[in-house]
């Protein structure tokens, strides 16, 4: 169902809204609740922030039919705040493992990272020497399905080894049973080692009751390609 006049690209479809509409926070107004009447519904909010999302527009450009652009970027900001583009990430994410007959948390991951230009304007920025690019770069983990399992961003003058250690921490924590983990040879031995300890000290703290002691629960294996 089109929730405004013109119909874009980006626009959810009924399948597509069917599916995260649950996972959407429901308006703290409307029929039956105090506050200030809903001038937007959450289909198209949605619509309205996949539009400026996509074309990588400024919010001020958003189309006048979608509403007041002020509107739309407050629930993008708050959205944004309280973690609930990660949680419609992650439960999507889990969709698409079970449906490809795989378990919900995975047991390996590839790691890499992506330099990008960013303006002046646009915050903390560095240069990466080695691709000759301003801007920042973004280290992501993701599963074998290629669906992302962590993210950090960094200054592109980071180097890989050195983004690599707050990933490898977020992922270990939010996946306690990764075994192989698989990078270029741009991570060094450094990272390699740093995994290893990550991992096995969170395998010691996922350990019974009746462990003593240091023990490995994990087998890992850092793949260097």
């Amino acid at each position: 169902m089109q929730t405004h006049p013109t119909c874009y690209p980006t626009d959810l479809t009924d399948e597509e809204w069917n599916q995260i509409k649950s996972l959407v926070p429901a308006p703290k107004s409307g029929p039956g609740k105090r506050g200030r009447p809903i001038s937007l519904d959450r289909r198209h909010l949605l619509n309205a922030i996949f539009s400026v999302v996509r074309a990588g527009c400024a919010w001020r450009l958003l189309p006048s039919d979608f509403g007041p652009w002020q509107t739309v970027y407050g629930y993008f900001r708050v959205w944004s705040q309280d973690w609930t583009w990660t949680f419609i990430h992650d439960v999507l994410r889990d969709c698409v493992r079970q449906t490809a007959g795989r378990q919900v948390a995975p047991t390996a991951a590839i790691v890499d990272s992506q330099s990008v230009k960013t303006p002046d304007q646009a915050g903390e920025r560095g240069d990466d020497a080695g691709k000759k690019i301003s801007g920042r770069k973004r280290h992501v983990a993701v599963d074998c399905l290629g669906l992302i399992l962590a993210m950090t961003i960094t200054p592109a003058s980071v180097q890989d080894r050195d983004g690599a250690r707050p990933l490898i921490q977020a992922l270990v924590t939010l996946f306690g049973r990764l075994q192989i983990i698989w990078a270029d040879g741009g991570y060094g031995i450094g990272a390699v080692q740093l995994m290893l300890t990550i991992i096995a000290a969170a395998s010691v703290a996922a350990g019974s009751d009746i462990a003593f002691g240091f023990a490995v629960l994990v087998l890992v294996w850092f793949s260097s390609i």
